[in-house]
C-alpha cells in the first residue's frame, strides 16, 4: 500500500531552484489523494508563469517512480497561487510592476505592453498603466484610440474608473480621457494628482500583476508612483549605446535611493543587433554590444534578456496587436520568456523575510 508519508518523503527531495527549500516544506503540495496504485495531487507554484513548470513536475514523477514504486500511476495538477508581500500589496493587487528607463526611444513601452500581455497569456490577471501622460501609448499599441472608460458610483458614493479591457488585460491610460492630438501642458502637481487617480480611483478588481509603463527620466511621476504606492520591483529597459546605458544607471540609481528603495527586478536590452532577412544567420551590432549584461553585473540584479531590432515588433505595436499575440513568433516567444522571467523574480523576491 502506497501511503501519504512514503509520497511526502519522496517529495521532499524536489527543491524548488529559486526558493532553495523542497516542495514539502514549502507547502505547495495540496489535495494529496491515493487510491491503491493512483496517486494524484496539485503542485501550486508561485506563479502560473514560472519558467520550471515542467521540469518541476518530471522531477515530482521521477521522485516518486523512485522512491516509492515503479508502479505508482501518477496524475500531477500543476497549478499556482501568485505570491505577494502585505507590506508592498496595494488593494486587490498583489504586484506592482513598473517599468522604466533612463532614456525615450528605448522600447520601453514596447516591453512593457509585451510583458503585461505574457504574463497574461500565462494564465495571471493583469493590468496595465500607461502613466506616460505626456506621451501616453497604450491606446495605440492596444487598437483602443479613441476609446472612452466608463465611470461608476459604489455604495460609498465614489466615483470609480472602469478600465478598458482588450486581449485579456486591464487598460488605463491618460489618452483616453485627453486629445491625442494635443499636447497635454501640465504642470507637476496636476500630473501627480492624474497619476494617482490611474491607480486610486480605478476598479481594477483581483489582479496578479499590474505592470506600469512610466515615462523616461526621474521625473514628478517616478517620485509619485514611486513613494505613493507599494511597488514589487522594476524593471529597466536599455538599449546597448553608452548614451542609453549612462542615462538607465540613473534610472537605477533612483530605484536604489533610501527613500524610495525599490527592488530591481532585472534588465531587459532592446534592439540588441539587426539581423537582414536574406542573412538571418548574421548579427549585426549597431549600437554596441552586450551593454545590457553589463548593467545587470554592475547592480548585481538578473538580465531578464536581449530583444533584437526587427521592423515587425513595432509594426505589430502600430497596428494595435503586439508582437507576443502572433503564435509561433520567434519575437513572441522571446518576450513570453522574459515575462517568464520577471514572474520569476517576482515570487523570488515575495519568499524574501
Amino acid at each position: 500500500m502506497i501511503t501519504q508519508e512514503q509520497i511526502y518523503n519522496a517529495l521532499r527531495n524536489v527543491e524548488d531552484p529559486d526558493l532553495k527549500k523542497d516542495l514539502v516544506t514549502l507547502n505547495m503540495i495540496e489535495d494529496l489523494k491515493i487510491d491503491g496504485n493512483k496517486v494524484s495531487f496539485s503542485v501550486v507554484l508561485t506563479t502560473p508563469a514560472c519558467p520550471m513548470k515542467a521540469m518541476l513536475e518530471n522531477a515530482c514523477r521521477n521522485a516518486i517512480l523512485h522512491f516509492v514504486s515503479k508502479d505508482a500511476e501518477l496524475a500531477i495538477n500543476m497549478t499556482s497561487r501568485v505570491t505577494s508581500r502585505p507590506e508592498r500589496a496595494l488593494a486587490g493587487i498583489k504586484n506592482i510592476i513598473v517599468v522604466a528607463s533612463g532614456k525615450g526611444g528605448v522600447g520601453k513601452s514596447t516591453v512593457a505592453v509585451n510583458l503585461a500581455l505574457g504574463l497574461a497569456k500565462k494564465g495571471a490577471v493583469v493590468g496595465l498603466i500607461d502613466a506616460d501622460i505626456y506621451g501616453p501609448s497604450i491606446p495605440m499599441m492596444f487598437g483602443v484610440e479613441g476609446a472612452r472608460p466608463k465611470s461608476t458610483q459604489n455604495a460609498e458614493g465614489k466615483i470609480r474608473i472602469e478600465p478598458i479591457e482588450k486581449y485579456g488585460i486591464k487598460l488605463l491610460s491618460i489618452g483616453f480621457f485627453t486629445d491625442p492630438n494635443q499636447p497635454v501642458p501640465w504642470r507637476g502637481p496636476m500630473v501627480s494628482t492624474a497619476v494617482k487617480q490611474l491607480f486610486n480611483d480605478a476598479d481594477w478588481g483581483e489582479l496578479d500583476y499590474l505592470v506600469v509603463d512610466l515615462p523616461p527620466g526621474t521625473g514628478d511621476i517616478h517620485i509619485t508612483v514611486a513613494q505613493g504606492f507599494p511597488i514589487t520591483g522594476a524593471v529597466i529597459v536599455t538599449t546597448p549605446q553608452n548614451v542609453a546605458l549612462a542615462d538607465a544607471r540613473k534610472g537605477v540609481g533612483m530605484f536604489l535611493m533610501d527613500s524610495i528603495n525599490i527592488p530591481l527586478l532585472g534588465v531587459v536590452e532592446n534592439m540588441s543587433y539587426f539581423s537582414p532577412a536574406e542573412l538571418p544567420d548574421n548579427k549585426y551590432y549597431i549600437f554596441g554590444k552586450n551593454g545590457g549584461q553589463d548593467l545587470a553585473k554592475q547592480f548585481n540584479t538578473p538580465f531578464l534578456g536581449e530583444i533584437p531590432l526587427v521592423k515587425s515588433i513595432s509594426d505589430a505595436g502600430d497596428l494595435g496587436k503586439p508582437i507576443i499575440l502572433e503564435d509561433n513568433h520567434a519575437m513572441g516567444s522571446a518576450f513570453l520568456e522574459i515575462a517568464e522571467r520577471v514572474a520569476q523574480q517576482v515570487a523570488i523576491l515575495n519568499a524574501v523575510k
